[in-house]
Parts: structure tokens; sequence; C-alpha cells
């Protein structure tokens, strides 16, 4: 069978760009309407995605500043999407700093049994400043600890998902025996930072366990995606930045024995879609007419761990001694270190910093015709930049549903996409088993 596509939708409000909840083609509802997300879902899984993905922040809005995402918790949430859809994929956010593993391991091997093996869990160590004074925490965690701590509780989830596989249930009605114990075992995890006994007490779902999902791209993240991760989310501005990437942790990956088929990369891409190129740059300009530099200066605040931005001149070119040091930042030092790249290597002021960032925050934005995008999406696909994409719609579900009605059948017409679903897990559907 030849190598196809992977998409996944990144379900984000009413879409990714900052001002899409102020646009006019966005769905009106409201971010805790529940129909709001499954109107978005039946549309990716009409076009058969792989998967639906929710992000997630463990810090409230602060001043005043406008929100766009994470009203609701993503497992609860999930929970009630399993219900409302048949085929597609849906991956949760839950971070390793703030959880514990033995009630985090319950709550995933349920969705995974309620959704019938349809559950993916992108691993997170939560880079948001001031989180951790929300669980209790009298500092910030440091990057390097965080990934510390992460290793441990994957490893310790892991072990629990394992100690009540699922072939233990034997419901034996007419011989009286519900479970063979032989197979259930405590794992007595100890480590530094996660300690639990174990065995879970909900057997294993349809997939054994969920499917792993990261999206870190630090030297310790690398590390961490090329031993654990079996997709993962990455950000990439421009071609060779995503080959780089792409090369590097799949090797990584073969260094430590997997094969590279067993890790799907998907890069995020943020695509206008219109009739014409400039109908479609059109809507960049509409919706950077909806943003407020406040918003801006906000969001770039946090992702540089809490550095003040407002005294420079909006319209001053940056240099890199306008930002902190990113060995110093303890929120994602990947995406700062993009950051700065972009600025220097084009040249930016910082207003068209924040206004590059409100579409994508870092990710490919592009502008174009189906066609166009169907084009940047094979090119990608066939020079070892992606195995498929993340895809991050500017305006929900306006952008969606051109992607899913213009694009998508544009990659099936060439062989590259799915015209149905291969299997009923998210494993098979990702090509895992």
């Amino acid at each position: 069978m030849s190598r196809q596509l992977h998409l996944n939708l990144f379900l984000m409000g009413r879409g990714h760009h900052e001002g899409a909840w102020r646009h006019p083609g966005a769905n009106p509802k409201a971010l805790t309407d529940l129909e709001l997300y499954v109107d978005a879902l039946r549309l990716a899984e009409a076009a058969h995605f792989d998967a639906v993905f929710l992000a997630d922040s463990l810090v409230g809005p602060e001043s005043g500043q406008p929100i766009s995402s994470g009203f609701l918790e993503p497992l609860v949430l999930l929970a009630a999407l399993a219900a409302r859809s048949q085929h597609i994929g849906l991956i949760g956010t839950v971070s390793t700093t703030y959880s514990q593993p033995y009630t985090l391991a319950r709550q995933l091997a349920t969705l995974d049994h309620i959704s019938q093996g349809r559950i993916g869990w992108n691993i997170v160590t939560s880079w948001a400043p001031k989180a951790g004074f929300n669980y209790g925490f009298d500092v910030e965690i440091e990057h390097g600890q965080r990934y510390k701590m992460a290793e441990e509780f994957v490893a310790a989830v892991d072990a629990l998902w394992k100690s009540f596989p699922s072939e233990a249930v034997l419901d034996a009605v007419a011989q009286g025996q519900f479970l063979d114990g032989s197979h259930i075992q405590p794992v007595h995890f100890q480590g530094e930072f996660i300690r639990t006994r174990g065995p879970l007490n909900v057997p294993s779902g349809p997939q054994g366990r969920p499917v792993y999902v990261q999206a870190g791209q630090s030297e310790a993240g690398r590390s961490f995606a090329a031993k654990w991760a079996e997709v993962i989310f990455t950000a990439h501005a421009n071609q060779q930045s995503a080959q780089q990437f792409y090369t590097d942790v799949k090797q990584r990956a073969a260094a430590l024995g997997r094969q590279s088929s067993q890790l799907v990369i998907l890069p995020g891409l943020s695509a206008a879609i219109g009739s014409t190129e400039y109908e479609a740059k059109q809507v960049w300009e509409e919706l950077d007419e909806l943003t407020s530099v406040e918003t801006g200066l906000s969001r770039l605040s946090a992702r540089f761990g809490g550095h003040d931005f407002s005294e420079i001149n909006l319209d001053k070119k940056l240099t890199i001694d306008d930002f902190p040091d990113p060995n110093l930042v303890d929120a994602s030092k990947s995406r700062v270190t993009g950051y700065i790249d972009l600025c220097l290597r084009e040249n930016l002021t910082l207003r068209q910093l924040l206004k590059r960032l409100a579409g994508a925050r870092g990710h490919l934005a592009v502008a174009g015709t189906p066609e166009q995008i169907a084009d940047l999406i094979e090119d990608w696909f066939n020079t070892g930049a992606a195995d498929g994409f993340n895809v991050m719609p500017p305006i929900l579900n306006q952008q969606l549903e051109l992607f899913t009605s213009e694009v998508v059948p544009i990659l099936c017409k060439r062989g590259l996409f799915r015209t149905e679903y291969a299997g009923h897990s998210l494993r098979d559907n990702l090509g895992l088993n």
C-alpha cells in the first residue's frame, strides 16, 4: 500500500486567527455550546479526517483580555464528542506536570472504551507562566524538570494500562467467573516524582492504550518524542525547517529501534482559501482588521514567560536585544526561538510580528486557491517535510468548509488521501497497528 497523507483538525473555538471570533463567517454559537464543536467535528468526519484535537490551558484570562479557546475542559468535551461521532479520532491535551497518573489512566481508558478505540493523548508539560500557582506550587517548575517529570509520568501511566489488560475480563456468566485475576498485577512504580501502586481499576481499552501525541520541539522535547510519541504536532513557518525537524526526529526514533512509519509528523497549517489568490489574501486582511495590539502583546508576553514588550515602538525593526534570552525562558523554548528567528530572518517590526502571530502563532500560514493549497500539501508530503498536516482553519466553520469541500477532493483525486476510513480505531487510521 502506498504512503497515505494524514489530516487532523485542530479544533479551536471559532477559528485560529485572533480575530476569528468577530468575523461574520465564524460560527456564532457560544464557546461553551457543545454544538459549536459538533458542527466542526461533523465536517471533519465527513471528509474522513484522522482526528480532531483539543488543546488546553491551565491559566485563566487576566486584565479582561479576550480568549478564544480553552473554555471547556478537553476530556469532558471529548466524552460528549465521542457520543456524537462514529469514526473520527479524538485527541485531548493533558499535562504531565499538573495531573495524577492514576486518575488520568482511568479517564483515558474510559474514553477509549466509550469511543470504541478512538482516543489519543496529547502529552504536554505546560509552558504557561503562572500555571503552577493554580495547583499549589509556590514557584514555577523549570523546563528541564518538567520533562523529567513527564518521562516518569508517561512510564507510570503506560505501566498502569498494562496492569489490567482487557483479556482479564471473562464475564463468564454460566461459569460464574467475571475476572481472571492472574492477568492483573500491581505496578509498584516509584520514581523521583511519581509513585503509584496499581493495578488500574479500568481494563485497558480497545487500542490497548491511547495513541501518544506530543508537540515539543526543544532538545528535550525531541528526545521525548523520539522515545514515546506516535504522532507529533509541530510548528514550522517554512519547508526547510520542517524537513530538518522531520529528518532529525525520525533518525532519533530509529536509533531507539523504532520504525519511522510508527511516528506520524504533522506540522500545523492555517490556510485562507479563496476562488483566487487575491480573494484568499483578503481573508487575512479582514481578520487582521478585527484584532487588537493589546491582545497580541499579551499573548506574545505569555509565550516569553511574562516578558513585557509594551515599551517597544510598534514600528521599530526588532533586533535580538529586544527579546529575553530564550535559554532563560521557562515557557515553550522551541516556539520562542522560532519567533526570534522569524523576526531576524524577515526583518520584522513588532507590529508585523504581532500580525504574523495573530494568524497561526508560528505555524505555517498561507493564502491561495484550493489547487494551490493542495499543491503545497503534496509538496511537503513528498519532500520529507510532513506525513500530513494539523489543519488549523483561520475561521470556523467558513474556512473549514472550504478546506473539506474544495481541497480534500483534490487530494483524494491525486491518490494522496483516503475516501473512506481504513478501520475503526484511531490507531488503525494512522497506520500504527
